[in-house]
């Protein structure tokens, strides 16, 4: 596979790791793109193939009027709690041993606690997977045009994703989506991890979106697996990670939900 980069001078990454890949799921070991956003729709020219993702999924204006999203990270034991406010994308997550949040300016973590990992990077991390491909609406995004995905006998067409240098917190990531040629349901996520070194990355993860949720009239991924790679292209999946229990609602969640201690 051969990929066309814009002139910006953008360079082929694409891989699978995820979730707390430093992150080890809950903490294991490679991540992307930290946003903070909304869900409305924006007043701008999407590339029709963005569109056509979109529509297959349920649509940018569904998307637009679900202010709340609530979905388990399934575990051995307890799963993980999280809650999502779509409108401003605070969040809360109540794993086995930690309680974490993000109150529309800080991120905080209960002094109680025995998590490992960086909770400014893990705390919007199973999120930003999950409502793919609505975060791809984001502001703030620059889409291109790539050279289609070939895997076992199906060619994937594809759109590049970058952002704008002040946008997230590590906005060098960079993504890859790719669909079906005929049902343009999403398939393929390719995505490059900047957090940690802040330099771009050529060393692209890959997850293949296997499962689907219908959720309000939404198509929400219920299990993700991470592909092994080679050449920047998937070889053999490596793990899963599934979601559960999830739940949209039009009704926003209390403000006192998102509070740390």
């Amino acid at each position: 596979m051969y990929l066309n980069w814009t002139s910006q001078g953008i360079l082929c990454r694409l891989a699978a790791t995820a979730l707390g890949l430093v992150l080890c799921f809950s903490c294991n070991s490679s991540e992307p793109h930290q946003e903070s956003g909304d869900n409305s729709t924006r007043p701008q020219n999407y590339p029709e193939a963005m569109q056509n993702i979109w529509r297959a999924h349920g649509g940018l204006e569904r998307w637009s009027h679900m202010k709340g999203l609530y979905f388990e990270v399934a575990t051995e034991g307890e799963n993980e709690i999280n809650y999502v406010q779509l409108t401003d994308r605070r969040d809360r997550i109540e794993g086995k041993n930690f309680i974490m949040g993000y109150d529309g300016e800080e991120v905080w973590l209960d002094a109680d606690t025995t998590f490992k990992g960086n909770p400014e990077f893990y705390h919007n991390l199973n999120f930003y997977f999950l409502a793919m491909p609505f975060v791809l609406a984001d502001n703030g995004i620059n889409y291109s045009e790539v050279e289609p995905l070939d895997f076992d006998g199906v060619t994937y067409p594809g759109v590049g994703i970058s952002y704008k240098a002040d946008v997230g917190t590590s906005p060098k990531d960079e993504y890859y989506i790719y669909y079906h040629p005929e049902s343009h349901q999403m398939v393929w996520l390719g995505y490059t991890v900047t957090y940690f070194s802040g330099e771009p990355s050529d060393d692209v993860h890959w997850i293949r979106y296997s499962e689907w949720n219908d959720i309000e009239g939404l198509k929400l991924p219920a299990k993700l697996t991470w592909f092994n790679y080679e050449n920047s292209l998937p070889t053999e999946p490596r793990n899963d990670k599934e979601f559960v229990n999830m739940r949209l609602t039009e009704v926003p969640y209390p403000d006192e939900l998102f509070k740390g201690p």
